[in-house]
């Protein structure tokens, strides 16, 4: 596949999971926390359906890796890679470029997210970043909860999970040994996450 060396928008970062974003700005930190258990942190999965990010004790099985990520955003393909380590305490993610340079990153608590960056804007918003984390890696049972209380339904399998507005399918996740594929059709991006994963 040929890699597109063209700078990211801005727009697909902030839904695709770990660094699709335009290169803007020469500094930038952000941090939010939930001050009360009225107001959690959360990611908007649809216009209307408000996700309410779930601890980091709700992740399947720990993980410590390297991913390298592929992804689709309006017609161009991007290649860029991170480090996660995620547990029942925190996860953290480590965002790299194509040459292994340190991008930023991104840590959560539970109570609060931390993200910096020296080339990512401010703009982006490490919320929706950890909810496509979590629906990928978290718990099933814990996620079904989860996307009811904010309008939508989860179908799952040990390969695959579908998450529903109604009839109209907002995301699919595709499961296998050594890739994990996430495709959003209401925001119209995909990226397909390589890794040990068995």
């Amino acid at each position: 596949m040929a890699r597109d060396k063209t700078p990211l928008p801005v727009q697909a970062y902030i839904f695709i999971l770990f660094v699709l974003c335009g290169l803007a700005g020469f500094g930038s930190c952000a941090s939010s926390g939930a001050k009360n258990g009225e107001d959690r942190l959360f990611a908007y999965l649809t216009d209307t359906s408000r996700y309410i990010l779930l601890p980091p004790g709700g992740i399947e099985r720990p993980i410590d890796m390297a991913q390298y990520i592929s992804a689709s955003f309006r017609g161009s393909d991007f290649l860029f890679a991170s480090w996660v380590k995620a547990d029942e305490t925190a996860v953290e993610i480590t965002l790299l470029n194509e040459m292994g340079t340190g991008m930023g990153e991104l840590s959560y608590s539970g109570g609060s997210i931390a993200f910096s960056s020296a080339v990512f804007p401010a703009s982006v918003k490490p919320e929706y970043i950890i909810a496509d984390f979590q629906l990928c890696f978290y718990s099933v049972p814990l996620l079904a909860r989860a996307l009811k209380d904010c309008g939508l339904t989860l179908e799952a399998s040990e390969t695959t999970r579908r998450i529903l507005k109604g009839k109209n399918l907002v995301y699919e996740i595709e499961k296998k040994a050594g890739e994990v594929k996430l495709t959003n059709y209401l925001r119209g991006y995909s990226y397909t996450l390589e890794g040990d994963f068995s």
